[in-house]
C-alpha cells in the first residue's frame, strides 16, 4: 500500500511539473508572436510613408519639368522676337542715315526744283501757243496762276513742282479726249455763234448752229479753213453729238490736213493739203 501511494504522489508531481512547463512555454510563444506582428505593422507603416514621399517627389519633379519646358519655349520665343527687333533697329538706323543724307541735300534739291519748274512753265506756255487754239484763255490763265505761285512764300518747293506737273497732266489728257464747247468764231469779219469740236489733238473744227458753215483749223497755215458742207456737215454734226454723249461713239470722217510727200523737184509744193481721214472717236 505504501508503495502504491508513493507512485500516485510521484505521478501527480510529474503532471504538475509538465503543466507548469507548458504554461511557461505558451507565455513565451505569445510574447514573441506579438513582437513579430508589431514589427510587421511598423514596417508596413514605414513603407507607406516612404511611398508617399516618393509620390510627392515624382509629382514635384513632373511639375518642375513642365515649368522648365514652358520657360524654354518662352526663351525661344524671346530669342526670335529679339532677333526681329534687332533687324528692325538696323533698318531704322539705315533709314535715319538716309534721312540725314536727304536733309543735307534738301537745300540743293530745292534750289534746283524752282528753276526747273520755271523752265517747264515756259516750255508749256510756248507749246500752248503752237497747239490747236482751243480754250486758250483758260489754259493761259492756269499757267499764269502757277507762275505767280512760284514767287509766293505760301507754297513749298514741292507744292510748286506739283502744280506744274498737274498742268502737264491736264494738257496730256487733252490728247486722248473728245470734247465740244460753245463759242464764237470770227469769219470774214463776222462773229458766228456755234460749237467747237476737238478730237484729241488731231483736229479742231467749228460748226454753226444751223450747220450751214463748217470750218477746220489748218495746222500748216495756222488759220481757219472752210470745209465743203456737203462732205463733212453730217460727219461733224454726228461727232458733236458723240462729244455731248447724245450718241454712241463710232468712227468719224474728218477733214484733216496731211503733209505731202517729199518734193521730187524744185517745182513741187511742200504745203499741206486737206484730205479725208477716218478717225476713231476718243472717249
Amino acid at each position: 500500500m505504501e508503495k502504491q501511494r508513493k507512485k500516485v504522489v510521484g505521478l501527480f508531481l510529474l503532471l504538475a511539473l509538465l503543466l507548469v512547463a507548458g504554461l511557461q512555454t505558451k507565455v513565451v510563444y505569445g510574447v514573441e508572436l506579438d513582437t513579430v506582428i508589431k514589427a510587421g505593422v511598423d514596417k508596413t507603416a514605414a513603407a507607406q510613408a516612404s511611398q508617399r514621399r516618393i509620390d510627392n517627389t515624382v509629382t514635384q519633379s513632373d511639375k518642375l519639368l513642365r515649368q522648365f519646358q514652358l520657360v524654354n519655349k518662352q526663351i525661344e520665343g524671346l530669342q526670335v522676337y529679339n532677333a526681329q527687333l534687332t533687324r528692325q533697329i538696323d533698318d531704322q538706323r539705315q533709314t535715319m542715315a538716309d534721312i540725314q543724307e536727304s536733309v543735307k541735300n534738301a537745300a540743293l534739291i530745292e534750289r534746283q526744283i524752282i528753276p526747273l519748274s520755271l523752265n517747264m512753265l515756259a516750255a508749256l506756255e510756248h507749246f500752248i501757243r503752237l497747239d490747236l487754239p482751243f480754250k486758250i484763255e483758260d489754259r493761259q490763265t492756269s499757267v499764269n496762276q502757277v507762275r505767280d505761285n512760284m514767287d509766293s512764300a505760301r507754297f513749298s518747293a514741292a507744292e510748286k513742282s506739283r502744280q506744274v506737273l498737274e498742268l502737264y497732266a491736264i494738257e496730256s489728257e487733252y490728247s486722248t479726249t473728245l470734247d465740244q464747247f460753245d463759242g464764237v468764231l470770227m469769219i470774214d469779219g463776222q462773229a458766228r455763234q456755234g460749237a467747237f469740236l476737238r478730237v484729241g489733238r488731231i483736229a479742231l473744227l467749228f460748226q454753226t448752229s444751223d450747220q450751214s458753215l463748217t470750218e477746220v483749223w489748218n495746222k500748216t497755215d495756222r488759220q481757219w479753213q472752210a470745209v465743203t458742207a456737203g462732205d463733212y456737215r453730217r460727219a461733224v454734226a454726228g461727232a458733236l453729238r458723240m462729244a455731248k454723249k447724245q450718241a454712241p461713239l463710232d468712227m468719224i470722217k474728218l477733214p484733216i490736213a496731211t503733209p505731202l510727200a517729199a518734193p521730187v523737184d524744185s517745182t513741187s509744193s511742200s504745203r499741206s493739203t486737206g484730205s479725208e481721214t477716218t478717225a476713231g472717236a476718243a472717249s
